[in-house]
């Protein structure tokens, strides 16, 4: 490969490199080593040619050993943002585990339940332990929707976080409560459901 190429951005050394036409089409700015194209943007849009593959032909630098190739890869974005409230929970110069309590706390929580499911130390062991996971959602909904800066608990916007967090946090809870056997919370017309569906 040649001297600052990479395989990501489409610059192949293999290829032989494609001389300036003419001096007024393409020049190299001193100093930075890029080339400039001497067509504006209008011209290019009017000759034809996409913007994007003027943009690399202005890229290419004369003598480098490479060429400009368009990429293969299909990106949409280049960038992404962070999501309101995905700033850190505490400032700076905290430690790591500090800066990111309130995911650390949701991920504790639902760990607890998941050990407790696992190691089925106690009778209806299962049911605590999906409801400690449930918890944990609702606990990550409420701390997304009380606490301006969450760190990495933020995902999405805040409402779909919160909508996400507490559907699936309820759900859970709901479930661990109705299961069987011996449910904690009986749902009279669940059961004519059940019986409706299934005949």
């Amino acid at each position: 490969m040649g001297a600052g190429t990479s395989p990501a951005d489409g610059t192949h050394a293999a290829e032989p490199a494609a001389e300036a036409e003419s001096p007024e089409e393409d020049r190299v700015s001193e100093g930075t080593g890029e080339a400039v194209a001497a067509q504006e943007p209008g011209e290019a849009e009017a000759s034809g040619e996409p913007v994007a593959e003027a943009e690399g032909a202005a890229a290419e630098a004369e003598g480098s050993g490479s060429t400009w190739a368009p990429s293969r890869r299909f990106s949409l974005t280049r960038d992404t943002a962070r999501p309101e409230g995905g700033g850190r929970a505490a400032p700076g110069d905290a430690p790591a585990p500090a800066r990111q309590w309130p995911l650390l706390t949701v991920l504790c929580t639902a760990g607890v339940g998941l050990l407790i499911v696992g190691t089925n130390a106690f009778d209806q062991a299962f049911r605590v332990g999906a409801m400690l996971m449930g918890i944990a959602l609702l606990a990550g909904g409420v701390l997304r929707w009380v606490v301006p800066s969450v760190g990495m608990l933020a995902v999405r916007s805040r409402f779909t976080d919160l909508v996400t967090y507490g559907l699936m946090g309820t759900l859970i809870v709901l479930l661990a409560l109705m299961a069987q056997p011996g449910p904690w919370l009986q749902v009279p017309i669940l059961q004519d459901v059940v019986h409706f569906t299934i005949r």
